[in-house]
């Protein structure tokens, strides 16, 4: 089980890899450090929040939910609820949002690294204030045998994308970045990113 001493230590990883980034690793590092209640939803001025960027094992195919309160196609992820390890919290929205099961996280190294990360705002709604959500972003690799089974009360769709129909379909840099990471990272050896 992850950590909070172990996530810090992902991060380091993170920066290492893509150290042109280190603004957004800075402002997550400091919510970890600054914020005992980082990884729960009413620690304001943000809380961590978790996400995968999910491939088909038989096609390559990237999973999307359309969001039902933000009207866009969006990687399955959400609020940790308190949990640290972001790992196990990104793969449990997973299966909750899709009803897909058996999640394998890559590269298969064994040794767990972020995908990507993103700071971004969230607009007040009813009690919470205007707060960001800094989202730790995994690669998750599943079966497309199995059925989807949605969430309606959070999308109004989850649907399989081939790689020649994500950019019609995601419309903000933050993603677009994602599915550029995960497509380097898939076109690499099984040894994973470098």
């Amino acid at each position: 089980m992850m950590d909070r001493a172990q996530l810090l230590q992902l991060l380091d990883r993170y920066h290492q890899r893509h150290p042109d980034e280190v603004a957004t690793t800075d402002r997550i590092r400091k919510l970890l450090v600054d914020y005992e209640r980082c990884f729960h939803r009413d620690c304001f001025p943000g809380h961590i929040t978790s996400s995968a960027w999910i491939v088909s094992r038989e096609s390559g195919a990237a999973l999307l939910t359309n969001h039902r309160k933000l009207e866009r196609w969006l990687q399955l992820g959400g609020h940790a609820d308190g949990e640290t390890d972001v790992l196990a919290s990104a793969r449990r929205e997973a299966e909750e949002e899709s009803g897909l099961r058996d999640f394998d996280v890559l590269p298969r190294t064994g040794i767990c690294e972020i995908l990507d990360l993103d700071v971004h705002d969230i607009p007040a709604r009813g009690d919470e204030p205007l707060h960001q959500h800094h989202d730790i972003r995994f690669l998750l690799e599943v079966s497309d045998q199995q059925p989807i089974l949605r969430q309606e009360s959070e999308s109004k769709e989850v649907r399989w994308f081939s790689s020649d129909e994500i950019a019609d379909h995601i419309d903000e840099e933050s993603l677009a970045r994602m599915a550029r990471k995960a497509a380097d990272w898939l076109s690499r050896s099984p040894a994973g990113p470098t």
